[in-house]
């Protein structure tokens, strides 16, 4: 559906570029926009190489270890079937951590991971448990302690301030975690 979007934004750009007689403008854009991207992707690249790895050093040194110890009775309460020394666990603690970090796209590979894990102990092949869907619903509205990407974003377009948004973000990701936690709950009650 959105290559259908993206191939009507581009014919009508073409279109009303043509009747308007910007051609040149839109060619420009198109020059401009896909060098900036390239420049946005080794931006963001770099940091997310530098988040994978300082994960992985985390994971290997026992941090996620004793960052699970510390999550797991919240976790616990929130994965009626997860066990309290399991490798979920561990993974979605791992995945906690990069979103509280900022870090979506490092803790995408641990949220798959976690829930293949559950799809393998539950044996259910084409429906999601209860668990799975509390899990998408945290990985989605989670809490950000360190908008890291974000930041990053705002420091390669020029902000003297790329963290100044702190409190924002605290804010409003801690509402959208409750308000989706809370939804889902009731949900899977009924």
């Amino acid at each position: 559906m959105l290559n259908y979007i993206f191939a009507g934004i581009i014919a009508l750009s073409l279109i009303f570029s043509v009747f308007t007689g910007n051609t040149k403008a839109l060619a420009d854009a198109v020059i401009n926009g896909a060098e900036e991207s390239v420049r946005l992707l080794i931006t963001m690249a770099g940091m997310l190489t530098l988040w994978s790895g300082i994960m992985e050093i985390a994971s290997k040194g026992g941090l996620t270890e004793l960052f699970s110890r510390i999550l797991s009775p919240v976790m616990i309460r929130l994965f009626k079937n997860v066990k309290k020394d399991s490798r979920i666990l561990r993974l979605i603690s791992m995945n906690v951590s990069a979103n509280m970090l900022g870090l979506g796209n490092a803790a995408t590979p641990l949220g798959l991971s976690a829930v293949k894990e559950m799809k393998r102990l539950s044996g259910e092949s084409d429906r999601a448990t209860d668990d799975m869907i509390v899990f998408v619903v945290m990985n989605t509205a989670s809490i950000q302690i360190m908008p890291t990407m974000v930041a990053t974003l705002r420091q390669s377009y020029k902000s003297t301030h790329p963290f100044s948004i702190l409190p924002e973000v605290w804010i409003s990701s801690a509402c959208a975690l409750a308000v989706g936690l809370t939804l889902a709950k009731i949900l899977i009650k009924k």
